[in-house]
C-alpha cells in the first residue's frame, strides 16, 4: 500500500507541474506586449492554395472572399487543387476565377498529399512567390487577411497562423463546442505563447508559410494532422511560428456528433503519429537549441500521456481505498478534484474567453452547458485512438452555404 501511495504522489506531482506551467503561460495572453517592428516595407506576392475534394457547394464563396481582399490583385494568385473530385468543384472554381489543377490518386487523398503534389508542380514551373497561404474549401476569408499576413512578413515572420474563427458557432451544440474550444485555444494557448516568444501551432487552415522555406523540399508530411506535424518539425529545428489575430479566416464546423467524432478521432490518431515520429526530434531540439520554446513544443506532445497518467491516478486512488488506505470521503474528494478540472473549469474558462473577446454569451449558452459532454467525448476518442487507431481519412461534408456578407 505504501508503494501505491508513493506512486500516486509522484504522478500527482507530475500532473501538477504540467498544469501549473500551462496556466502560467496562459496568463500571458492577458498582457499586451509591444508589436514587433517592421524590418522592411514591401507588398509581397502571395499564392492562395485551396486543396478541395468534392467541395462544389462552398468553394465559390471562398474564392470570392479571396478576390475581394483589401490587397493589390496582381499580388495574389488563387490556386485550387481539385483532389480526386467526382463533382463540379474544378469547373466552379475555374468559373470563379481560380487557377485549377486536377489530381487523381485514390491511394493518397489527404490534404498533405495534395499540397505536396501541388508544390512539386510549382517547383517544376519555377514560379516566383514570396509566400503561400493555405485554406480549406469551406472557409470565408476576412478582407484584411492578406494585408495582415503581408505585415507579418515585413516583421520577419516566416510561418504564421491566422485567427481561425467559426462561421456557424450557434448552429448546434456540437458547432458551439468547437467554437468554444477554438476561441479558448486561440487566446490561452496560441496568443499566450506568441506573446512570450514561444511558438503557437498551425490550425490546419488560414496559415501562411514563406515560400522559400518549402519551394525546394515541398510539403513533406506523413501523418493525419499535417498542420501539427509541420509545426513540430519547425519547432524541433528551432524555428518559432508566428500568430496574427488580424488575419481572420472563418471555418465551418461539423453539425452532428457523428461527424465530429470522426474528425476528432483523426486528430487524435494524428497526434499519436506525431508523438511516434517526432518525440525524439523535439527532445533532441531541447538539448541542441536550449530554448524554452523547444521544451514547450515537447510538452505539447505530452497531452495524451498526461491524460493516461490522470486515469492511472484515478485507478490507484480506488485501489488505495479498497485496501483501506483511504476513506470514502477522501476518495470522493480526489475524484471531485479531477471531475472539476475536466468538466467544470473548462466551461468557466470558455465564459472568460467570451468576456475577454467581447462575444455575446447568450447565443452560446447551449454550447457552454454541453461543453463538458464535448470535452468528455474527446477523452473517449483519445482512449479509442490509443487502443485501435484508424489511419484512414474520412471526408467531412460541408453543407452550409454561408456567404461573405452573412459573416
Amino acid at each position: 500500500m505504501d508503494y501505491l501511495y508513493i506512486l500516486q504522489q509522484a504522478l500527482v506531482a507530475i500532473i501538477s507541474i504540467f498544469w501549473i506551467y500551462n496556466i502560467a503561460i496562459s496568463v500571458c495572453s492577458l498582457i499586451k506586449f509591444k508589436e514587433k517592428p517592421l524590418l522592411t516595407k514591401k507588398t509581397h506576392k502571395f499564392m492562395a492554395l485551396i486543396p478541395a475534394h468534392n467541395e462544389e457547394k462552398v468553394i465559390k464563396n471562398l474564392i470570392e472572399s479571396l478576390k475581394n481582399q483589401n490587397y493589390p490583385k496582381e499580388c495574389l494568385d488563387i490556386y485550387v487543387v481539385a483532389d480526386n473530385c467526382t463533382d463540379n468543384t474544378a469547373q466552379i472554381a475555374k468559373e470563379a476565377g481560380a487557377i485549377v489543377y486536377e489530381r487523381t490518386d485514390p491511394e493518397k487523398k489527404t490534404k498533405g498529399y495534395a499540397m505536396q503534389w501541388f508544390l512539386r508542380k510549382m517547383q517544376e514551373q519555377n514560379v516566383d512567390y514570396d509566400a503561400l497561404c493555405v485554406f480549406d474549401a469551406d472557409n470565408i476569408v476576412d478582407k484584411e487577411f492578406m494585408k495582415a499576413m503581408n505585415k507579418k512578413l515585413c516583421q520577419g515572420e516566416e510561418i504564421v497562423q491566422g485567427y481561425r474563427d467559426i462561421k456557424n458557432p450557434d448552429d448546434t451544440w456540437v458547432t458551439a463546442g468547437y467554437a468554444l474550444f477554438y476561441w479558448t485555444m486561440h487566446r490561452f494557448y496560441h496568443l499566450a505563447r506568441y506573446n512570450v516568444g514561444l511558438s503557437p501551432l498551425l490550425n490546419g487552415t488560414g496559415f501562411m508559410v514563406k515560400y522559400d522555406l518549402i519551394k525546394d523540399e515541398g510539403w513533406n508530411t506523413k501523418t493525419l494532422t499535417e498542420d501539427i506535424e509541420f509545426s513540430l518539425i519547425n519547432i524541433a529545428s528551432g524555428r518559432a511560428l508566428g500568430w496574427s489575430t488580424e488575419a481572420i479566416v472563418y471555418d465551418e464546423q461539423p453539425l452532428g456528433f457523428k461527424q465530429s467524432w470522426s474528425q476528432r478521432t483523426r486528430w487524435s490518431v494524428g497526434h499519436l503519429q506525431c508523438f511516434k515520429y517526432y518525440i525524439k526530434d523535439l527532445a533532441a531540439g531541447v538539448i541542441k537549441n536550449r530554448k524554452i520554446m523547444n521544451f514547450d513544443g515537447l510538452l505539447y506532445l505530452m497531452g495524451m500521456p498526461i491524460m493516461v497518467v490522470t486515469l492511472a491516478i484515478l485507478i490507484i486512488n480506488l485501489a488505495i481505498y479498497l485496501g483501506d488506505g483511504m476513506t470514502l470521503a477522501g476518495l470522493i474528494l480526489n475524484y471531485a478534484k479531477y471531475l472539476a478540472a475536466t468538466f467544470i473549469i473548462p466551461p468557466l474558462t470558455a465564459i472568460l474567453t467570451l468576456i475577454l473577446d467581447r462575444r455575446p454569451i447568450k447565443p452560446m449558452l447551449k454550447g457552454i452547458l454541453c461543453y463538458p459532454i464535448f470535452l468528455g467525448s474527446w477523452i473517449l476518442i483519445n482512449i479509442k485512438a490509443m487502443i485501435k487507431p484508424n489511419t484512414t481519412w474520412d471526408k467531412i461534408e460541408h453543407v452550409r452555404d454561408i456567404k461573405t456578407k452573412e459573416i
